[in-house]
């Protein structure tokens, strides 16, 4: 999606490091340029005007001769050259069917993200200003809870200290708006691990499965129905966990995973009746609900949210496999709640 209008010099480096990520440049190239966006973002207008007037940016630690051209020419209201360069030949690669793409309009956030609060890669703004840069008027922030500590699950208190910085953040990005939410693990009773009323005060809860995957069929049904059921719960994380292809970690390589066994038409009736959205998980390794499932939600009445699970932010470019996985099952577009406005999301997950 090429820009219409020049960025900040640091909402420029980050979007580069948005492109280089997705065209899979090697991780120090996409590096160097969030590392420069990090600099930039440490200086105030008048050390910047002084860095560059004085020819000075490249003493910065982390800024370097490519990295400073894009800063320079974007301060001075311009699209990099380099910037404009990648977005040409972003534009220039297979696109989407013309119906995938569609679906893909109607998007206008992603409810389900992670930042370097927990296990993602980014800060939490890099995270937004991603967003931004591909045309989304939100995204939710959904960082692990603690049960996961794998993964650096919050705890209570890091939860509260993470919804002030994100207050902060949405004074300074509006109109954008960064949800506030949380991928809560389900508790193997059904519950979630979280505190109510924190829960209470979070515009998104993705509660998902993490734990006791092999479970027998009858012990994740009565666990997964028992979560869709609490009243904080509003989409169903990557339902049957599986993994299609192998993935690493920070913690080492995780190998491809079968589905969890449980009642789907039981889970999804009450998805139906509680109002929880069933989560299109676009990640390519999860692709999750499997398609018979995902026609079986539709036929049943299922609302759903299509999310890329992202923990980078090249990654929040992936909801056109989560498109094209609705389109091929009968998704009414209408149904998917990200296709909604903040306000009557809001006003949904209230």
């Amino acid at each position: 999606m090429a820009l219409s209008s020049p960025l900040p010099p640091a909402a420029a480096l980050r979007r580069i490091a948005f492109l280089l990520e997705r065209a899979r440049e090697p991780s120090y190239r996409v590096g160097a340029f969030r590392t420069a966006a990090a600099v930039v973002d440490g200086l105030t207008d008048e050390q910047l005007d002084l860095k560059i007037r004085t020819n000075t940016l490249k003493d910065l630690k982390g800024v370097g001769p490519k990295t400073a051209t894009a800063i320079v020419e974007a301060h001075k209201g311009q699209v990099p050259e380099y910037l404009a360069k990648l977005e040409e030949a972003h534009a220039e690669l297979v696109p989407m069917a013309d119906d995938v793409a569609e679906f893909r309009a109607a998007l206008r956030g992603d409810l389900h993200t992670h930042s370097d609060w927990s296990d993602g890669g980014s800060p939490i703004r890099e995270m937004a200003e991603a967003a931004m840069a591909i045309g989304h008027e939100y995204m939710a922030l959904t960082d692990h809870s603690p049960r996961l500590t794998v993964a650096n699950g919050l705890s209570p208190e890091r939860l509260e200290k993470q919804l002030d910085v994100v207050a902060a953040l949405n004074e300074e990005l509006a109109p954008f708006r960064i949800l506030t939410g949380i991928e809560c693990d389900i508790n193997v009773d059904g519950s979630l691990d979280q505190t109510d009323e924190l829960l209470g005060r979070l515009d998104v809860v993705v509660a998902s499965v993490h734990s006791d995957l092999r479970a027998d069929s009858k012990a994740m049904t009565a666990r997964m129905l028992a979560a869709v059921a609490n009243p904080h719960a509003d989409v169903l994380g990557h339902c049957t966990g599986r993994l299609v292809i192998g993935r690493r970690q920070r913690n080492g390589t995780q190998k491809p995973r079968p589905e969890s066994q449980f009642d789907a038409e039981a889970v999804f009736s009450a998805c139906v009746e509680h109002g929880t959205a069933v989560e299109i998980n676009s990640r390519p390794e999860r692709l999750d609900p499997p398609k018979r499932l995902l026609s079986l939600a539709v036929e049943l009445g299922c609302e759903f949210a299509i999310d890329t699970d992202a923990h980078a932010p090249g990654q929040l470019d992936w909801q056109g496999n989560g498109c094209e996985r609705a389109l091929e099952t009968g998704v009414p577009v209408e149904r998917v709640v990200n296709t909604w406005t903040a306000e009557d999301l809001l006003a949904w997950t209230d």
